[in-house]
């Protein structure tokens, strides 16, 4: 079934933004609440953010996006022939379960019915309808306009055609889907946070901490807000309802304190009312940062969320990678729990675990199965054999002629660098890496930038140690570029700042536009070139040259860099792109592969080891070129002075 209309119900926080998206899509929208006040207001949020779009050049025309949404406060007039309707109305088991059992009536026996809930199980929302099968949850994240993920949730009667249709109306809105295969509470990203939430509650309770200490730490460490700080911002009656249902419906260790509760029954629910636990009624509460804890560890709540992601694998709700991503995704982090979990000692998770148990008094701490048995490493090998999903952030183009260009694929961002980039950028390297009709890769940028380094907006570092791991993470997969056994060459069509400098100077060849930019801002901004910068300019130009770029920040030109021997060669803009690829076929057509692989190889690890080493490696590199067919090709073309003919053999 073909998605053409979509009713949207609900005009808050939530449902503005899922009928903005959608119409933004190219979808007809029927955006309906139950009064006018609510609807006027949805519509006016989505005029102004729609300008910002525009604006920032995200969207043509604000006029023909807003033409494709249609406020009501008729239901009946909302979902008569929709295709997919959305619920987005208060998380209260009831008001939703009446939403749909009265949709059901009026709405087409073919329509899709989702719930965008956070918390609550698929399985029981659908019973208030007779089509149980057609009943899916798409639980979309705040602000939807921004933020990159989609759970896809599979109640236990969801049809898979259901769940299918699902994931391509998520596709088509530029966002990632991950299928939640089971439906338990809290799904994946909330159901991963919620042991956070009870062991911050039980440190409260303990009276080991108090909240502004708690806050204090937390920002000190990077966080823009504390959890508790959080808390008061989106509402503590929304954090405390939660924690009822997770206690009803997973475990009593999740019943919040009586603070908690009194703060909700006194109307103390945070920013909505001026006060939660800390006081805003003279705007954003000052934490004062003298008063951070040293009596807790923030290690302790990323080893309960791996934890509880490890009993999502054992229960079959997900498997780690998806884990993984929705949780990066979802809360903008570097890492998922499994990849900062691969950074942890086995023994130091499980030992670490059973303390908390013990100290709280909480069976929600011990360590899943998993753990327990040690088979954590295992689990984390199983997630690296899974084949690449489909590139969101980067393209790849096959050329013909053995030719493949990656296209790092932000164009709106000017290709900046976020850990989804990253990550897909290894997958890419890998299959590249694996493909035999690659000969030579040519990586650039969509639009008028190679890249203009790390994402700096979208990603939030809690621990010194994770913003090592961060730029440890980065280091590794560019050096991958120059360690493949292939030429790379960097197409540098524009800006090539920071962590796209950083990039093309790990690849074998630079070739620029006149018009490019080249440099290393990051002095400028209180941090350094993390992603091996320091260590490859210093090769390419010298000590004098790489002092004064990295130290200075400043910006050089595609002709200066070519003068300074970081860039090979130049080319007018207009034939930039012909002339590329014509380098890149004349690489193909005259060098064997096998060959440029093992001097790549040499050349890289020349400037590492003495020189005598280096001669003899060079010696045991000559003998296995020596032994190739492709030597053979090369003499015997050359003698019949014909065209070569390489099959990298």
């Amino acid at each position: 079934m073909e998605i053409k209309k979509i009713a949207v119900l609900g005009a808050g926080d939530m449902g503005h933004g899922i009928a903005e998206v959608s119409a933004i899509a190219g979808y007809e929208v029927w955006m309906r609440d139950i009064k006018q006040e609510f609807v006027d207001r949805g519509m006016e949020r989505i005029k102004q953010s729609l300008v910002k779009l525009q604006e920032k050049g995200k969207i043509e025309n604000v006029e023909q996006v807003l033409a494709r949404i249609h406020p009501t406060v008729d239901l009946a007039e909302a979902v008569k022939d929709a295709d997919l309707i959305i619920e987005a109305v208060p998380e209260v088991f009831e008001i939703k379960t009446q939403v749909f059992a009265e949709c059901d009536k009026l709405a087409k026996p073919e329509c899709i019915f989702a719930s965008n809930t956070s918390t609550m199980r698929i399985t029981d929302l659908a019973k208030a309808t007779k089509r149980e099968d057609k009943f899916i949850g798409l639980h979309f994240f705040n602000p939807p306009v921004l933020m990159k993920l989609v759970e896809v949730i599979r109640g236990e009667k969801s049809s898979d055609e259901a769940i299918k249709i699902g994931v391509e109306y998520v596709k088509k809105l530029g966002k990632v889907p991950v299928v939640v295969r089971k439906d338990v509470p809290g799904f994946i990203v909330n159901r991963i946070q919620a042991p956070s939430g009870a062991l911050l509650m039980a440190i409260i309770e303990k009276g080991i901490a108090k909240p502004e200490e708690i806050d204090a730490m937390m920002r000190k460490m990077g966080l823009p807000m504390g959890p508790f700080e959080l808390m008061d911002f989106t509402g503590i009656d929304v954090f405390y309802h939660a924690c009822k249902y997770y206690a009803k419906t997973i475990s009593p260790d999740y019943e919040p304190p009586k603070i908690l509760e009194e703060m909700v029954k006194a109307g103390k629910l945070g920013k909505k009312t001026g006060k939660g636990w800390y006081d805003w009624s003279a705007g954003r509460p000052q934490i004062d940062m003298d008063k951070a804890t040293d009596k807790i560890s923030p290690m302790d709540f990323s080893i309960v969320e791996i934890n509880e992601a490890v009993k999502l694998v054992e229960m079959g709700v997900a498997d780690p990678q998806d884990i993984d991503t929705a949780v990066k995704l979802g809360l903008n982090r570097p890492f998922g729990p499994f990849e900062l979990a691969s950074t942890l000692d086995e023994d130091q998770i499980l030992n670490r675990l059973n303390e908390l148990a013990q100290m709280f008094g909480k069976k929600i701490f011990e360590p899943a199965e998993t753990i327990k048995a040690k088979k954590l490493k295992k689990l984390l090998e199983k997630k690296e054999e899974k084949p690449s999903e489909e590139f969101q952030t980067i393209k790849i183009e096959k050329l013909g002629d053995g030719i493949t260009k990656l296209i790092l694929n932000r164009p709106d961002r000017l290709n900046t660098i976020s850990v989804q980039v990253l990550d897909e950028l290894d997958k890419a390297i890998t299959m590249l890496w694996k493909d035999d009709e690659t000969r030579v890769i040519i990586i650039t940028g969509a639009g008028r930038a190679f890249s203009a380094g790390a994402d700096l907006s979208g990603t939030i570092i809690t621990h010194p140690f994770d913003f090592v791991e961060h730029n440890r993470k980065g280091e590794r997969i560019f050096r991958r570029l120059a360690e493949i056994p292939k030429p790379v060459i960097a197409a540098i069509n524009g800006y090539a700042l920071g962590g796209g400098f950083e990039i093309a100077m790990n690849c074998d060849i630079r070739l620029a536009k006149k018009s490019a930019i080249l440099g290393l801002p990051e002095v400028g901004l209180g941090i350094i070139p993390g992603w091996s910068g320091t260590q490859r300019l210093v090769k390419l130009v010298g000590i004098s040259r790489a002092m004064q770029l990295a130290l200075t920040g400043e910006r050089i030109t595609a002709e200066e860099a070519e003068r300074w021997g970081i860039v090979n060669k130049v080319f007018d803009d207009d034939k930039f792109e012909e002339e590329v690829l014509k380098y890149a076929k004349n690489i193909v057509e005259r060098c064997a592969p096998i060959s440029m692989a093992l001097i790549k190889r040499l050349i890289n690890k020349g400037g590492e080891v003495p020189m005598d080493i280096g001669m003899e490696w060079e010696c045991t590199a000559c003998g296995v070129a020596f032994a190739t067919d492709d030597m053979k090709e090369g003499i015997s073309a050359f003698l019949r002075k014909e065209k070569l003919n390489f099959k990298g053999r």
